[in-house]
């Protein structure tokens, strides 16, 4: 357990590592509860890495990966307890506690994805909504080095955030990481920092880094003395270096021998695959020296496809499994956040069909509104200096389809290569005839029930896009002191954090009343100015009038309680109805006028005055002060701390509330149904952190507008009725009876008349499209034909996942939800699961403007720098944002993304899939998993070796079988069961970790090299070796077939095959666990030989002994039950530790004079015989440290158990104290009888 983390040390700069996680693993070697073994394993040179398998209080695993430091700062002395560098208040308007500063050095500023503005939800999973900062302080405090969960909200997202508590830190500490990281990347490879030992910056125990020394004399500490210790070491080694090299100064140089020139080992070649299309691939050719993605991964997916492994049969008997694509958006290609989700359903969709699954995972490309529109007018822009309305609206469509149909085949090529198995005979387009029509019946159906309407209310208004835009699209910023913005559309940067204040003037009369805005340019809209009834100030002026000062207008002033906070400002409040949503409240209840004052553009229009119609609002804003100056009304202006301002998600425009009239969707039975198919077990949504959410958002929805001032969409079916004479236009002072819902025009027309069967009418369409969502809202269904009854419909609908990420659960999951049940009146999927949301190494959003978006098809083919930098030059990002995208890649890329191949990016991503976690992606991880491939390429090529000739047939009976066999065989049931246990439950993680350990640290570290022996000695007599390893190699691969596709089938289709067994491993069925295999005995039996090879290796390490050196071991059992076990692993330890002779003895038995001795827990003793082969007084020394170490256990253990209160503790902690007491005291014994052998060889030298 880490009981410590080194403050700034890179370690800690990392976040990855806290107090209180437990090590499973160094470098692949488990580590157990033997802290020693840990010490031994994590102390090197620095500059060194090592890969820490670490598992965190609350049981999520994770590989850490540490670079060996000398410390930059003493922990002498360090705070027992930390916070973690926030500064937070609590605003008075909404009572969000919001952070206002990040402490610079501090851990949250160094490892955190905190912001200022980000709003606290909760700590450590305890809300702190409505709690006082005072209160919250203490949840943030905790020991030094622990680990501290927030959830913020961030717009209208929540992040999770793991901090690590660290205390401040000197400023000369920040000098000392600057100069530390600026003199990392100068360095060479290897050569990072100098080559002295030191100890990583995180360890199992105290002390993980050494104080500096000289200061006074106070004692030294653990890590001090153990410095001083080393240095010591390395002083005497290098005069006795010294000593031997003037001796050989003296002799006559010997004669040199000529050394044989290596010879390069020639790259080998591999010619590229010729398999046509569709067909499969040839695997009678040898397998390749070595793994090469790019030959691997060819003809594979065509040849699936093809056979018809992928298409779901609408008439299979199968349990089903149905799941659709979350369609990307045509606005581009994917990127490493789509690779994530393909990733995963493909994942789950080959799972479910080697489970025996009629499968039907559905792709779909999503028309995207807003986004293809803005993306295709930026082109236009910058290619041919033209706007959309210099085409016109049929012209502009034709362009925005030639994106689609350039940009949709991008995105299903990627599909394809990343071996997504989708059923491309079932593709959909949001814009297709099949889709169109379901979005045009669903309108109909929705308006005929009265569930869309026609109202004039206030939208959220993008004067950019000249659209409005959802509630969900708005991001909202604060405010904290007064600043200057930039804002699309104009020149110069807007203040922002203020209110300014002026005064209305009473009709007939001087007095004046005071208001404050923080939007002056509102000021043309301002209808009424509102008072507290009870407010003793204004009583007088009830029933008065005010007079505007810029426009010719009078305004009452009215009475309202809720509206008006007596304590705050001046107590009069500016009331505007058309735009501010307090406002339209107000201006209903007192019947005011409703004036809107901006144009489409952002503007001010002619109802403003002719000197301020045109002008650009932000422009009004100073104009409207200078006016009010002259005029002696202005009063000033005055910080305005935790203004929330809202911005477009889309353009980053200033979001304008809008009064407009637009179609809307009454959303209130619609949610309450969606929450209670959540609440009855008819929707299960996963991970379960998120129902809070959905009973959040959905409890208080408000109706949605969908309708969208864009050209491309899905054009609103209704049409407004014209009489004989009137312009041919739809009047801004519509009347909505006027309008008629139908499919086409000429139904529309017959509408039309038989509503106005006395005059002559005409129809003129809405120019409006609908909301990209509500046709997305249909996709489980539309997909399969709906509204008509087909047979894809009644076979696949309801679905039975919808797989997704969590930031579009109420932008489309909801909706689906909603839509689903209302026009279907079933759910129309039973589970879902939001996977966390890909960042990148840095823990940063993916932006093309810092350039860490990445294309996936980049991490599979590998890309130079200087390539990944052109796209940017070709791409739609202004000047300044490429070269910001720039100097991220060339900081994160500095050689370009190496090849890793599709099975390594999919493994990778999966691995980092844990439910609820955000993944900080680093490619060079991916490039690990590469490795990881090679590693099953090289593994079954020697398997295929010693299995030339083999024909599968049933294993042996047990009593046929060595330890191993059994062993390895009883593991893989392990590894299937957590396989299996991982799919089911959507934590990948947990399958990943159980395949990736099984393979690399079971079978190919322990059994294939416990088989090399048998399988070189005895080839013919092997037959139970043989089946044990088919049987071992052909489950790995079906296992790992669902993450890692393509290596698999070529491997697995270059097995052995069973009479009957399936054409492709993509259908072939998954493990299943056979519970005759599990063997407790021999796991346990291997498990203890692997902890004295783990001993012995170590000790081979310690005393430095070169590989060609075989010492005699014995092995001293202190029981007669591990005295017969491992008198049963002698080969095998002398083939893993690489021994000379072996003895296994008793607790009694003699050991030959002049072994080093080390523990193997309590059960073992090893005793490697080192006369000759160490550094006596090294060892002396180990040894005397150990003694001390574990006589100080025991001292501790004597003072719990002598205490007062020793009386109180439970009988069975007593127990386990007074067993660690015993075990200790016996490995004190043979400490210290080692101890003494080496001080007898000291003397007798």
């Amino acid at each position: 357990c880490v009981r410590g983390v080194a403050m700034a040390s890179p370690a800690a700069l990392s976040n990855q590592i806290a107090v209180g996680d437990v090590i499973v693993s160094i470098d692949g070697t488990a580590v157990g509860a033997d802290k020693e073994k840990a010490e031994a394993l994590i102390v090197g040179k620095a500059g060194t890495t090592s890969t820490l398998t670490v598992q965190s209080a609350d049981g999520v695993s994770q590989d850490v990966k540490i670079l060996r430091q000398k410390p930059l700062v003493s922990t002498s002395g360090a705070p027992k307890e930390a916070g973690i560098g926030l500064a937070i208040e609590r605003q008075q308007d909404t009572n969000d506690i919001v952070i206002t500063g990040i402490a610079p050095g501090g851990a949250a500023a160094i490892a955190g994805t905190l912001q200022k503005g980000d709003v606290l939800d909760s700590v450590d999973k305890k809300s702190v909504v409505g709690m006082q900062c005072k209160d919250i302080a203490p949840l943030l405090t905790g020991a030094t080095g622990s680990r501290v969960e927030m959830t913020v909200k961030r717009g209208s997202a929540l992040e999770t955030v793991k901090i690590i508590r660290m205390p401040k830190l000197e400023e000369s500490v920040h000098a000392q990481i600057s100069k530390y990281n600026a003199d990392l990347a100068k360095a060479p490879a290897g050569a990072a920092a100098a080559a002295a030992p030191a100890a990583a910056p995180a360890a199992a125990g105290e002390g993980a880094d050494a104080a500096a020394a000289g200061e006074g004399k106070k004692k030294p500490t653990k890590g001090e003395a153990k410095a001083a210790a080393y240095a010591a070491k390395m002083a005497a080694k290098a005069a006795k270096e010294a000593e031997e090299a003037a001796k050989k100064k003296d002799q006559p140089p010997a004669e040199k021998k000529e050394r044989k020139k290596k010879e390069a080992k020639e790259e080998e070649v591999q010619e590229d695959d010729k398999t046509p299309e569709g067909e499969k691939k040839d695997m009678t050719k040898p397998m390749a020296n070595s793994y090469s993605p790019k030959h691997v991964e060819s003809a594979w997916n065509a040849w699936w496809n093809q056979a018809g492994f992928y298409r779901g049969d609408e008439n299979s008997t199968k349990p089903r499994f149905v799941m659709m694509l979350p369609p990307p958006n045509v606005t581009g290609t994917l990127h490493i956040g789509h690779a994530l989700t393909t990733a995963v359903q493909d994942t789950i969709s080959r799972w479910r069909r080697m489970k025996g699954f009629n499968v039907l995972w559905l792709p779909g490309v999503d028309h995207a509104g807003i986004a293809t529109q803005v993306v295709v007018e930026k082109k236009l822009k910058k290619d041919r200096g033209i706007t959309r309305h210099d085409l016109g609206r049929e012209a502009f469509v034709a362009e925005v389809w030639k994106w689609k149909e350039q940009y949709g085949n991008t995105i299903n090529g990627q599909l394809r290569r990343m071996g997504s198995s989708l059923d491309w005979s079932r593709e959909a387009f949001t814009m297709d005839a099949k889709l169109s029509a379901a979005v045009q019946e669903a309108f109909l159906r929705l308006h005929k029930t009265g569930l869309i309407y026609r109202e004039q209310r206030l939208v959220n208004w993008d004067a950019q896009l000249k659209s409005a835009i959802s509630d969900l699209e708005v991001d909202y910023i604060s405010i904290d002191k007064p600043d200057k913005i930039s804002v699309p559309g104009h020149d110069r940067k807007v203040d922002v954090g203020l209110l300014w204040e002026w005064s209305y003037k009473v009709e007939g009369s001087e007095e004046e009343v005071v208001i404050a805005t923080t939007r002056p340019e509102t000021m043309f809209g301002d209808t009424a100015v509102a008072v507290h009834p009870e407010d003793s100030r204004y009583a007088h002026l009830h029933g008065k009038k005010l007079v505007h000062p810029l426009v010719d207008r009078l305004m009452p002033i009215i009475l309202d309680a809720e509206l008006v906070d007596m304590e705050f400002g001046t107590g009069a409040v500016k009331v505007t109805p058309a735009h501010d949503p307090n406002d339209f409240a107000t201006g209903q209840k007192h019947k005011l006028d409703f004036i809107n004052i901006l144009n489409d553009d952002g503007t001010l229009n002619g109802v403003c005055g002719e000197k301020y119609s045109g002008m650009h609002r932000f422009n009004a804003r100073y104009e409207v002060i200078k006016d009010l100056e002259k005029l002696g009304q202005y009063k000033g202006s005055k910080p305005n701390p935790g203004m929330r301002l809202g911005l477009s998600s889309r353009t980053k425009d200033v979001i304008e509330p809008v009064l407009k009239p637009q179609w809307w969707v009454d959303s209130k039975q619609m949610a309450a149904d969606a929450l209670a198919a959540a609440s009855d077990g008819r929707l299960t949504i996963l991970p379960k952190m998120h129902n809070k959410k959905w009973e959040d958002w959905l409890g208080n929805i408000r109706d949605w507008c969908i309708s969208r001032q864009l050209w491309w969409g899905h054009r609103i079916p209704a049409y407004y009725i014209l009489f004989a004479g009137e312009e041919r236009v739809i009047p801004k002072s519509e009347d909505f009876t006027r309008w008629v819902v139908a499919k086409t025009e000429e139904e529309a027309l017959q509408l039309a008349k038989e509503k106005h069967p006395d005059k002559e009418v005409s129809v003129m369409q809405d120019e409006d499209v609908l909301d990209t969502w509500f046709s997305s809202g249909l996709f489980p269904f539309s997909t399969l034909g709906w509204p008509e009854e087909t047979k894809d419909l009644e076979a696949f609908y309801p679905n039975s996942l919808l797989e997704t990420g969590w930031d579009i659960l109420f932008f489309w999951v909801a909706r689906m939800v909603m839509l689903g049940m209302t026009l279907t009146g079933k759910v129309p999927f039973s589970h879902v699961f939001l996977h966390a949301m890909v960042r990148d190494a840095h823990g940063r959003k993916m932006s093309k403007s810092l350039g860490n978006v990445i294309d996936p098809l980049d991490v599979i083919q590998g890309i130079k720098l200087e390539d990944l930098q052109s796209r940017l030059d070709a791409g739609n990002l202004e000047a300044k944002e490429i070269q910001r995208a720039k100097e991220g890649q060339k900081k994160d890329f500095p050689a370009g993304i190496p090849e890793c191949g599709t099975d390594a990016l999919r493994f990778a991503l999966c691995a980092y899939t844990s439910q609820g976690r955000d993944i900080n992606l680093d490619v060079l991880r991916v490039e690990g998993y590469r490795h990881f491939c090679n590693k099953l390429w090289n593994a079954t090529k020697f398997a295929m070796a010693n299995l030339e000739g083999y024909t599968p047939a049933p294993l042996p009976p047990k009593a046929e079988l060595k330890s191993q066999d059994r062993y390895i065989l009883s593991r893989l049931q392990a590894c299937i069961a957590d396989a299996n246990r991982g799919m089911e439950e959507y934590d990948f993680s947990v399958s990943t970790t159980a395949m990736y350990s099984f393979f690399l640290y079971e079978l190919c570290d322990v059994y294939l090299e416990l088989s090399k022996p048998v399988f070189g000695s005895e080839p013919g007599k092997a037959k139970a070796q043989q089946a044990v390893l088919h049987k071992c190699l052909d489950a790995a691969m079906r296992l790992l077939h669902p993450t890692m596709p393509f290596v698999t089938e070529e491997l697995w289709q270059r097995l052995a095959r069973s009479p009957g067994d399936t054409d492709s491993i993509v259908i072939a069925p998954y493990p299943e666990v056979e519970a005759g295999l599990v063997d407790a005995e021999a796991e346990a039996q291997v498990k203890a030989m692997l902890e004295a090879v783990g001993v012995i290796r170590s000790m081979r390490d310690s005393y430095a002994l070169k590989p060609s050196q075989r010492p005699t071991v014995y092995i001293k059992c202190r029981t007669a039950e591990m005295q017969a076990t491992m008198q049963t692993q002698t080969d095998n330890i002398q083939t893993l530790a690489k021994t000379g002779e072996l003895k296994v003895v008793g607790a009694d038995g003699e050991v030959e004079f002049g072994c080093g001795m080390r523990p193997v827990g309590d059960a073992m003793e090893v005793h490697v015989l080192l006369k000759g082969m160490v550094d006596l007084d090294a060892e002396i020394a180990k040894l005397e440290k150990s003694v001390a170490s574990k006589t100080k256990e025991v001292q501790k253990i004597k003072d719990t158990m002598g205490a007062p209160t020793w009386d109180k503790v439970p009988a069975n902690v007593k127990e386990q104290t007074s067993a660690k007491n015993d075990s200790l005291q016996v490995e004190i014994a043979a400490l210290e009888k080692a101890l003494e052998t080496f001080k007898q060889l000291k003397a007798a030298q």
